[in-house]
């Protein structure tokens, strides 16, 4: 894990409300990756409804918007035998929104990070995709300076 980056925020205040968010963030990533529709206008319409995502949800979907070269670069080089086009939808946003997690969001610690992408894919994909997201995760990580 890097250094001076928190090991856990169990019990911290909004981690239930922070679990929604990156739901609700992987919702907006996986509708736009479905419909082939750019994530921009996605976030927009989902901004406009009566419902709009909370603030770190929006924060999570600009964040991977920003920075969809940089993950999407580290998935295909950190995958084995899986091109990133191959991936189901889930796993691959679900990498995306990780990887955005815990190469530019600090406060979020390494260990949380992951744990909420396999928690996801379990809850959302196939029976495989935790290991192979938590495999692949974990690969970054040991890359990461600091770890």
């Amino acid at each position: 894990m890097g250094q001076g980056r928190p090991t856990t925020d169990a019990g911290a205040p909004g981690a239930n409300t922070r679990h929604a968010a990156r739901q609700r963030a992987l919702e907006i990533l996986y509708e736009a990756d479905l419909k082939d529709r750019p994530l921009a206008d996605v976030l927009a319409g989902h901004m406009a409804a009566d419902d709009p995502p909370a603030e770190f949800a929006i924060a999570l979907v600009r964040g991977v918007h920003r920075h969809r070269d940089e993950v999407d670069g580290l998935i295909e080089t950190h995958s084995r035998g899986w091109k990133l086009s191959r991936m189901p939808i889930v796993d691959r946003n679900v990498l995306r929104l990780s990887l955005f997690e815990l190469l530019h969001t600090p406060d979020v610690p390494t260990a949380v990070a992951i744990d909420e992408a396999v928690e996801l894919v379990k809850e959302l994909s196939t029976a495989d995709s935790g290991r192979f997201v938590n495999g692949l995760l974990a690969r970054v990580v040991e890359t990461l300076p600091g770890t």
